[in-house]
């Protein structure tokens, strides 16, 4: 899998991910290019420079920002390694589940909002979603390096087993409570669905809640990617309220 520019590049040589190949432009004289080129050589890997010609061919997406490099499949985990990731940390388990989410830049956005809001993982289905692939690692900007992902066979599955670990579920939806009026402090998990769709009605019942983001304007919705974070950070907000 090739993964392109500057932040997705460094974020994957920081991360466990196996970087097999880095190709650099040449005469790169910037600090940024250098403290990639440190962290490669620290880490093993190979490095080939390049004149920016080729790396513009070998580019899918026409902006490497002078280093492409190529990095194993991601590796999903499990839903107890989320968990137990939550554990270690000694922090009540926040995941954001995805029903149906099939833009691989909304997942990219999904990603990079989890890991900036402090959620334990990601969860997707294995159908009717997009997978992490070279775009979704590039439009999260790195972030995919560091957070857990989970492909669940069944989302409403996967709710119940939270549900069964004292954990609360909410779906962001038009028809629910109004998300500044409902506690998101605790254990919880946020179902955000998919583009046009929304959340299904399947995985809508199997929820303990749903929320509504406020609208002051005309549209009614909001990209998917966008509701994430807006509710992730509502939460976020509350816990920090509620810290002694």
């Amino acid at each position: 899998m090739k993964i392109e520019g500057r932040n997705a590049v460094m974020e994957a040589l920081k991360s466990e991910q196996t970087v097999d190949r880095l190709v650099a432009q040449k005469d790169l004289k910037d600090s940024a290019a250098q403290r990639i080129i440190d962290e490669a050589k620290k880490r093993g890997v190979k490095i080939k420079f390049y004149d920016k010609e080729a790396l513009d061919r070998e580019s899918r997406t026409g902006r490497h920002q002078g280093f492409i490099a190529e990095i194993t499949d991601f590796k999903y985990c499990e839903l107890d390694d989320i968990l137990s990731y939550a554990e270690k940390r000694e922090e009540k388990p926040f995941i954001i589940l995805l029903d149906g989410v099939e833009d691989p830049h909304n997942l990219g956005s999904v990603l990079r909002v989890a890991e900036c809001a402090g959620a334990h993982g990601v969860v997707i289905p294995t159908h009717r979603s997009v997978s992490v692939n070279e775009t979704v690692i590039k439009v999260s900007a790195g972030a995919a390096g560091h957070v857990r992902v989970h492909k669940a066979a069944n989302i409403s599955d996967t709710i119940e087993t939270l549900k069964k670990r004292n954990i609360w579920v909410y779906c962001a939806d038009l028809n629910g409570q109004s998300l500044y009026k409902t506690d998101l402090t605790g254990a919880v998990a946020i179902v955000v669905g998919g583009e046009g769709k929304g959340v299904g009605t399947r995985v809508k019942a199997c929820c303990d809640g749903a929320v509504t983001i406020p609208m002051l304007g005309k549209v009614n919705s909001l990209n998917a990617s966008v509701a994430a974070g807006v509710v992730a950070f509502e939460k976020v907000r509350q816990d920090n309220v509620r810290k002694p």
